[in-house]
């Protein structure tokens, strides 16, 4: 047990050992002068509505302080959801601008890479007619070389 724990039983025992000790002393009445009027009451009786009416203004304090607690602890709650959902949205329109970005540097990219094969193509064609225009030359050369000779078939070595 913790040391309060003990503390506060040692404190009651001895509260009821003196009590015990001095019961006959406590059931003894008394006048009491309560400025406007006075009461004839057991001793007893004094300590232990002295006793209801301190503990009673304890509990007063210790509720109303729990409740400054509670009102704060709901207010921050209140602005700790506030900043979350700040952050949440925050977020959500970081991902939406990159989501744009990567999509426009997709397009960028796409376009390049279309310029990229339009050359290609062109050169491939420019290749292609070259090569034609060369095999045509050759063809060209070959047929007038047999028909220089005159045989009409090449010859072979």
């Amino acid at each position: 047990m913790r040391f309060n724990t003990w503390f506060a039983l040692g404190v009651l025992l001895l509260a009821a050992a003196f009590f015990g000790l001095n019961a006959g002393l406590f059931a003894t009445p008394v006048k009491l002068n309560l400025l406007v009027t006075s009461v004839e009451t057991p001793l007893g009786l004094v300590p232990l509505i002295m006793l209801v009416l301190v503990l009673g203004a304890v509990g007063i304090y210790v509720g109303a302080w729990q409740g400054t607690f509670a009102r704060e602890f709901r207010r921050q709650s209140r602005e700790l959801e506030a900043q979350r959902t700040l952050a949440e949205r925050a977020e959500g329109s970081r991902f939406t601008e990159l989501g744009k970005l990567l999509q426009s540097e997709l397009a960028r990219s796409n376009e390049r890479i279309e310029a990229a094969l339009a050359g290609l193509r062109q050169e491939l064609r420019e290749s292609e007619n070259s090569l034609a225009a060369t095999l045509a030359e050759f063809d060209d050369r070959v047929t007038r070389t047999l028909d220089r000779s005159g045989s009409g078939q090449p010859r072979v070595r």
